[in-house]
């Protein structure tokens, strides 16, 4: 099992940036579909983007697209999302998660721990 840890997260103004990364260890990192989800105060945790393996596929939530931009670097083992035009709605613990298939959706089984990220207005 691939063992994940996300940072990067804060606190940041409306219309502000942040770049979250997760590094992962344990296992082959390109063997991994990744993703990132994000959970609310009181709502349940949602798909935001995901890559496959290689990174040449990307995937996002309607809410984030033109917005956040998911890549991977597999030579260190870290996937990244650069998050723009942050919104208050954008607020969450955000989540990294690998997929073995490989995959950038479906069946995520790994799971870090979470980054705090809130904006403020």
């Amino acid at each position: 099992q691939v063992q994940l840890v996300e940072s990067g997260g804060g606190l940041v103004q409306a219309g502000g940036s942040l770049r979250l990364s997760c590094a992962a260890s344990g296992r082959t990192f390109s063997d991994y579909g990744m993703g990132w989800f994000r959970q609310a105060p009181g709502k349940e945790r949602r798909f935001v983007a995901g890559i496959n393996w290689s990174g040449r596929s990307t995937y996002y939530a309607d809410s984030v697209k033109g917005r956040f931009t998911i890549s991977r670097d597999n030579a260190k083992n870290t996937v990244y999302l650069q998050m723009n035009s942050l919104k208050s709605e954008d607020t969450a613990i955000y989540y990294c998660a690998a997929n073995p298939t490989g995959w950038g959706t479906g069946s995520f089984r790994s799971w870090g721990q979470g980054t705090q990220v809130t904006v403020s207005l």
